[in-house]
């Protein structure tokens, strides 16, 4: 993840504003209290970062903001989340203009780094016995339930988890609902695992079917809302008009077809799927198990996001919603991804 000081920050914050800067534009910025060498180093560092680029020779030298993707800007959530909601310069209304960018999520180097740390994956999957993969599944699946229901307030252990999964016993003190949200995750990833190849090509029934495993038991209704929902702590707006909810839905459904990597696809669906709103509950559980269904399809490392902090999961998407920055939740998804790579299937 991407860790700037307070003053690569704001040499950051001056490009962007300024749109191109120059060393001495920049040097002024700071008050002049800085040395050259110094300011040097953290250009270096942002240029490293893919923060921003480096145009002209000599002194003609100067820098702009690095955005070929206008959904990967920059944020820092610790700032930006400081600031209350009311007061926050967002988007309130849902962007069209999101479905635009999608395909670039990655670069070319991540996308090599990710796709050579699956391959380990794919190598050890292919020696490991039959009943060690169905135990680590399990295990994901244990993990993944708890983590996801834990995201959306659920108050079941990791521990209390695994013995309702395994033992079917209730923990004391909790509520039903909590139990019901836990087995249901587990309904909807035995099910992805079991019709994988059905995902490698994604429709809307595809999408209710998970939907439904997932809030099976609660009074949800079923298929598409046709009534307005909120979200905690933002002014972003989902729409309210169920034919703009089916049209976003259809633009998603043809752009993940479209796309060729499945980390991509992943990626896509999840932030997607969270800021289309599509149902009256359950949007983002469904969302990270559609997520693992198409990495599973593909044959990719499924996430199960145990050691993801659910703060920052909750920061990543309000980012996306209310400045249509993928960045943070792309930082995040590669952590995951690294994380499951590293701790399950033979690892």
């Amino acid at each position: 993840m991407i860790k700037l000081t307070v003053r690569q920050e704001n040499i950051l914050k001056y490009i962007q504003k300024n749109k191109k800067a120059g060393n001495r534009g920049i040097s002024e910025y700071l008050g002049n209290k800085v040395s050259r060498f110094t300011i040097l180093r953290d250009i270096k560092s942002l240029l490293n970062n893919g923060l921003i680029i480096k145009s002209g020779k000599g002194r003609g030298v100067y820098y702009g903001e690095a955005i070929e993707n206008k959904l990967l800007e920059y944020y820092n959530p610790d700032e930006y989340f400081n600031v209350p909601p009311d007061r926050r310069k967002a988007r309130e209304s849902f962007n069209f203009e999101v479905f635009e960018n999608l395909n670039n999520t990655f670069s070319r180097a991540e996308t090599d780094k990710l796709n050579k740390m699956n391959l380990e994956y794919q190598q050890r999957l292919k020696t490991l016995p039959p009943t060690i993969v169905k135990k680590e599944f399990e295990r994901l699946i244990i993990e993944l339930s708890w983590k996801s229901s834990a995201i959306e307030g659920n108050t079941y252990t990791l521990i209390d988890t695994e013995m309702l999964i395994k033992e079917n016993k209730k923990a004391k003190g909790k509520k039903t609902e909590e139990a019901i949200m836990i087995l249901n995750h587990k309904k909807a990833l035995d099910f992805i695992r079991d019709k994988k190849v059905n995902f490698q090509k994604l429709t809307l029934a595809k999408i209710e079917n998970v939907h439904s495993l997932i809030t099976a038991d609660f009074q949800v209704s079923k298929g598409v809302r046709k009534r307005l929902v909120r979200i905690t702590g933002t002014k972003y707006k989902p729409l309210d008009n169920e034919f703009q909810i089916r049209e976003a839905l259809e633009k998603l459904i043809k752009t993940v077809n479209k796309i060729k990597s499945p980390l991509v696809k992943a990626v896509v669906l999840i932030l997607l799927i969270s800021y289309i709103q599509p149902f009256e509950d359950g949007n983002k559980r469904t969302a990270r198990v559609l997520g693992n269904a198409v990495l599973l399809a593909y044959n990719f490392c499924p996430l199960s996001y145990r050691s993801i902090d659910e703060a920052e999961y909750k920061k990543a998407m309000l980012l996306f919603y209310e400045q249509n920055s993928a960045r943070y939740f792309k930082e995040l998804f590669m952590e995951q991804f690294k994380f499951a790579i590293n701790n399950y299937f033979g690892a």
